[in-house]
């Protein structure tokens, strides 16, 4: 596998598990047990049976967690310790053991980054979108979710060239989307919190 794909598949699995961890982790993990695709580096871990168990469970249960307004968002916060470690392990695992450790670190802290963005991009739109009454914008963002991780892992597998300028897109937008996010939520505060309307 070359240095381009590799490249494709570590920062794409970050990202992604930013979004969906556990079903990044169980396809994966299947479709390489299945020959399907090829994992670089240390990433072969994610064929072991019970990696593919314990990940195909979790994501049987987030699934059904992140279709449910209110209850998504709680997953989210709890999620924010866990995707973005994840999110660097994988990308650091895709060198292999016996990449330069500095290489490694460096492939870490980037997946982290990665997964972090991802993860607070879709947190924070999904907390927006709770603000709604209705359930249906909460299911077509989620489904939304599914199928744009799953389209981009099949471009970083199939499409290197492709999926990384994609991949600096997205990640251009995830931060143009968090910042004002970000403002969205400081003037909620100041007109709820520091200065709210009298009775």
């Amino acid at each position: 596998m070359d240095s381009l794909q590799t490249l494709a598949i570590g920062s794409g699995l970050a990202w992604a598990s930013g979004v969906r961890l556990y079903g990044v982790v169980f396809f994966a993990g299947l479709l390489a047990r299945l020959e399907v695709v090829s994992l670089p580096g240390q990433l072969g871990t994610l064929t072991h049976p019970l990696v593919i168990g314990v990940a195909g469970v979790l994501f049987f249960v987030e699934f059904f967690a992140d279709k449910i307004p209110g209850l998504d968002s709680v997953w989210d916060a709890l999620h924010t310790f866990i995707r973005v470690p994840a999110g660097a392990l994988l990308a650091a695992a895709s060198l292999g053991i016996n990449a330069d450790p500095a290489l490694v670190l460096a492939a870490g802290l980037a997946g982290g980054t990665l997964a972090g963005t991802a993860h607070f991009a879709k947190a924070g739109t999904r907390a927006l979108i709770n603000t709604s009454p209705e359930p249906f914008s909460n299911w077509t963002a989620s489904f939304g979710e599914e199928i744009t991780v799953a389209g981009a892992m099949w471009l970083a597998f199939t499409h290197p060239l492709l999926f990384l300028p994609a991949l600096g897109l997205v990640l251009v937008l995830s931060i143009w989307l968090i910042a004002r996010l970000w403002r969205f939520m400081a003037r909620l505060f100041r007109k709820h919190v520091l200065h709210p309307a009298g009775p």
